[in-house]
């Protein structure tokens, strides 16, 4: 009896000792595996989503105005000395802006009489060809206005896209400029006209008092920019004196690279920030300048650059005290799309010609390559290779590969 139990009792330590063992050796087994488990990166995410991309051409901008007018002398004598200062306001036809004592001799001269004549010949001219131009303009604004009402009814009745009616609204705006412009260009042509043959009265020898001063007053309303001659002091035919317009009816000159000109286009909207003010400005594109010019960069690098002429869509009253020849910041809206598949430029890198992001499936990184379309400084418009909903890595540092477990960070 006491061997039997002795044997039982050996075969009793001798299980302990294998249960021991196995969990050694499971301890040990779970060591190494934890001790050399694949370690999960830390990576930023983004999610791909699907909503409105823009490009736009960013550069600064000057303003100015519209339609400046600089007053010269029509003949010569001597100026006396102007009052007026730069930001005075000027009426049309009564605001006197300068008086000019003639010379006599000159009013007698056969020379200056020719002269006196040929400028109303040239101001005839000119007048001639700005009423034909001021008529056109009006024809045109009215055909741009009955186009506008056409589309708006047809859209109305889902008959035209609303893409349609937003290119004829943007005609008509750009014809009412033309408009505005051809009738100061006619009203300046009559104002020098009248000028010219006052001139040329003073020439008649049956004038009465020919050392009578000639006055010279405003041809626009406006407020006067620049007194170029302040003192009295002598003066020829065609001396400027001083410049006038109104410094509510801005401009904005942008001038930007040719290769990024060539997308711009009349009708293109703009964004005016950094002006000054709060919030932003809105604006239209009305011409493109068919001429570039050479321009030395801060880097000493001559560039080809081609200004961009855009209105403001604001009051005058939204611009606050933006004047004449203000900076300004303009984006010039080149493409829009209002749904798009888009992804963070941050996440895409080459992967020999193509582009590639790394998708984030089941907690790893997957290599995929993406074909894209317009692209701005944030973000790609993803035509194959993504959908929205997917994940990407964005900023993959060279720990990322494919298949490597990843984690947020």
């Amino acid at each position: 009896m006491r061997i039997k139990g002795s044997a039982s009792s050996r075969k009793g330590r001798s299980l302990v000792s294998t249960a021991i063992w196995i969990v050694l050796l499971a301890c040990a087994v779970g060591g190494l595996t934890y001790a050399f488990r694949p370690v999960p990166a830390l990576v930023d995410m983004a999610t791909i989503e699907t909503g409105e991309l823009q490009i736009t051409v960013d550069e600064d901008g000057k303003t100015r105005i519209k339609e400046r007018y600089v007053v010269s002398t029509p003949l010569g004598g001597r100026v006396m000395r102007i009052e007026l200062r730069a930001g005075d306001v000027v009426t049309a036809g009564e605001t006197l802006l300068a008086s000019i004592e003639p010379r006599a001799a000159d009013m007698l001269d056969a020379r200056t009489r020719q002269q006196a004549e040929a400028q109303v010949r040239a101001s005839e001219a000119a007048l001639k060809r700005a009423g034909p131009a001021h008529k056109k303009a009006l024809a045109e604004t009215d055909f741009a206005t009955s186009e506008v009402e056409r589309i708006r009814q047809l859209a109305q009745q889902n008959a035209a896209p609303q893409k349609e009616l937003q290119r004829a609204e943007m005609m008509l705006r750009i014809s009412k400029e033309s408009t505005r412009s051809a009738r100061f260009d006619e009203e300046i042509a009559r104002y020098e006209l009248e000028m010219a043959q006052a001139a040329l009265a003073r020439t008649d020898d049956s004038n009465e008092d020919p050392d009578a001063r000639f006055e010279i007053h405003a041809p626009i309303n406006g407020r006067v920019l620049r007194v170029f001659q302040e003192s009295a002091a002598p003066a020829d035919p065609g001396t400027p004196l001083l410049s006038i317009g109104d410094p509510r009816d801005l401009e904005v000159e942008v001038d930007v690279l040719s290769a990024d000109a060539v997308r711009v286009k009349p009708g293109d909207d703009v964004v005016f920030d950094r002006w000054g003010g709060a919030g932003t400005l809105r604006g239209v594109v009305r011409l493109v300048e068919p001429q570039a010019f050479t321009k030395t960069s801060a880097l000493g690098i001559e560039e080809q650059r081609v200004n961009v002429i855009a209105d403001f869509l604001d009051s005058s009253e939204d611009r606050g005290a933006l004047g004449d020849a203000y900076r300004v910041q303009a984006r010039i809206v080149v493409w829009r799309e209002p749904s798009v598949v888009k992804v963070p430029t941050s996440a895409l890198f080459r992967d020999g010609d193509e582009w590639a992001v790394f998708a984030v499936v089941a907690s790893r990184s997957q290599l995929r390559q993406v074909r894209l379309g317009e692209q701005n400084d944030l973000e790609a418009q993803v035509l194959d290779g993504l959908q929205a909903g997917e994940i990407v890595i964005v900023h993959p540092s060279d720990k990322i590969a494919d298949n490597v477990v990843v984690q947020p960070r």
